[in-house]
């Protein structure tokens, strides 16, 4: 018995040291960003029944053998959010992972401290490439397509995201314009005048004017109007195209029909839109007022690169567009805590936590999954006083078992001196 007393202290001593080690390590890593704690759940060792003649006692008539640590768990609780001031900062809100490069196989992390290296890579604090799904709208370093979003591909199809670090945006043609407001008649002046900017096929932006006057003498019921079209250059020295229509009203004030349909902008056909009823040009009573709208975008260089909340990677021009160029991908396992350490916060794919996924909408495509928020990341989930707290347990813990040890060398002395 004294030797089985040796046993168990010394089983006693080795757990609680290994439990002493992982609250240690929680305790350093209280200031790492995504770190996930553990903690140690233990189970007893074989026991051993005493004889008793109290068969129905709640006393336990039994003597272990020692303690093990049984494993080593991960705390899946979600860290306290910390507030940035960068964009490409980033914290998942529910479940998931980011995924970045490591040296042959991925990674998977809750630190989402990202950031844009002098190449424009989405890449780590200490340099590894961030996963994601590439947008296919990037061709010579010029936006094919402006894209609202860019769904997910399959997980075996993530790659680095990599982008450009000049990319223009190549000009659109105007070919409608809008054009709204009151034509008061009321007013003295003889001329009435409403533009617009249009850009043509050479990504010049020139002036479309419509010049409106009454037509004299006017026919009741309703007004009517003529209108001059005029595109020209901005300082109007240069006129490239001149069209006239007639617009008529009906005694309400709305638009019945206009003559003027489209105009020539340096090669470009633009269409003139000024409404129908109420809905555009008008005539009535009140003072003069304008609006105008035109389509059309001209051509712009990249400003720089930014992370909104769904993860997603825009694109900014100088010109005031933007588009969507990746999204990053956000990884879920089947057992979070099955997911092996590698360092820090960073852990891999093993066969406990099964194969990397997306989660799937109704329709079946590849979505991150949950909420993602920039200007923040995750910081440890470990507190300060629940592991000083542990680790006082189980040093006192591993005191009695050294306690333990003393007392049965002790007995065993005695033994021996009686023996003698």
């Amino acid at each position: 018995m004294m030797t089985q007393a040796f046993y168990t202290g010394l089983s006693g001593l080795r757990s609680q040291q290994q439990a002493i080690d992982v609250v240690s390590n929680n305790l350093a890593n209280t200031s790492t960003v995504g770190f996930r704690g553990y903690s140690s759940e233990f189970s007893s060792m074989f026991e051993e029944m005493l004889v008793t003649n109290a068969a129905a006692s709640s006393v336990n008539s039994s003597v272990g053998v020692g303690t093990k640590l049984n494993t080593i768990a991960m705390d899946e609780s979600r860290g306290v959010f910390q507030l940035t001031e960068r964009s490409t900062d980033l914290a998942i809100l529910g479940d998931g992972w980011f995924g970045i490069q490591g040296e042959s196989d991925p990674l998977y992390t809750r630190d989402g401290s990202f950031t844009f290296d002098e190449s424009r890579d989405l890449v780590t604090h200490d340099g590894y490439y961030v996963l994601g799904t590439m947008g296919s709208n990037i061709e010579n370093g010029v936006l094919t397509e402006q894209l609202a979003s860019i769904p997910l591909g399959e997980v075996a199809t993530q790659q680095k995201l990599r982008f450009p670090t000049t990319l223009s945006y190549p000009s659109t043609p105007t070919t409608e314009a809008t054009f709204g407001g009151n034509l008061s008649l009321l007013e003295d002046e003889t001329a009435l005048t409403i533009s617009a900017g249009v850009i043509n096929s050479q990504d010049v932006k020139n002036n479309l004017r419509l010049e409106f006057t009454k037509v004299d003498p006017q026919v009741a019921p309703g007004s009517q109007w003529n209108v001059k079209a005029t595109t020209e250059t901005l300082d109007g020295e240069t006129i490239y195209d001149t069209q006239n229509g007639v617009v008529n009203f009906n005694e309400r004030g709305a638009l019945i029909s206009s003559t003027l349909t489209s105009i020539d902008n340096q090669g470009t056909t633009v269409s003139i839109d000024l409404g129908i009823d109420y809905d555009g040009i008008i005539s009535s009573g009140g003072t003069f007022s304008s609006s105008s709208s035109s389509n059309g975008t001209p051509a712009g260089d990249l400003i720089g690169y930014d992370i909104n909340k769904n993860g997603e990677v825009l694109a900014t021009f100088t010109n005031g567009a933007q588009s969507n160029v990746g999204t990053i991908a956000v990884y879920h396992f089947a057992n979070d805590r099955g997911l092996e350490r590698v360092n820090g916060a960073r852990f891999s794919e093993s066969s406990n936590s099964g194969a990397a996924k997306f989660f799937q909408d109704a329709f079946g495509n590849n979505i991150i999954g949950t909420d993602i928020t920039n200007f923040k990341l995750e910081g440890s989930n470990v507190r300060m006083e629940v592991g000083l707290t542990d680790l006082i347990i189980m040093q006192r813990s591993y005191d009695a078992n050294s306690k333990s040890i003393t007392t049965a060398d002790e007995m065993l002395k005695k033994a021996l001196d009686m023996g003698a």
